[in-house]
């Protein structure tokens, strides 16, 4: 499992916070290079720049393991739900 945060201290957070349920929960977190089975992706769309990277790392988890869950989580789901339901290659799934 790999964690991977863009935008403020709230999105980091959050996402420390994610971490330690799951390491609590016994699942082993693992580097973005290694081959994860899920990658949890909190998201941001508050700059072009942060939205860019965001669905760039969605497309590259999916690429390093093609077998994976990529979740996205945040800001890009609220913003691009419509855009990500329609193209059925994605299999990410939402929170929002």
């Amino acid at each position: 499992m790999h964690f991977i945060h863009y935008g403020c201290k709230v999105n980091q957070y959050e996402t420390n916070g994610m971490i330690q349920i799951f390491k609590n929960a016994g699942y082993e977190i693992v580097n973005f290079d290694d081959k994860a089975d899920i990658y949890i992706i909190n998201t941001c769309t508050v700059t072009n720049m942060s939205d860019r990277k965001s669905r760039q790392v969605l497309r590259q988890a999916k690429k390093n393991n093609p077998n994976s869950i990529v979740v996205a989580i945040r800001l890009l789901c609220t913003s691009f739900k419509r855009r990500i339901r329609k193209n059925r290659r994605n299999r990410f799934i939402l929170r929002y």
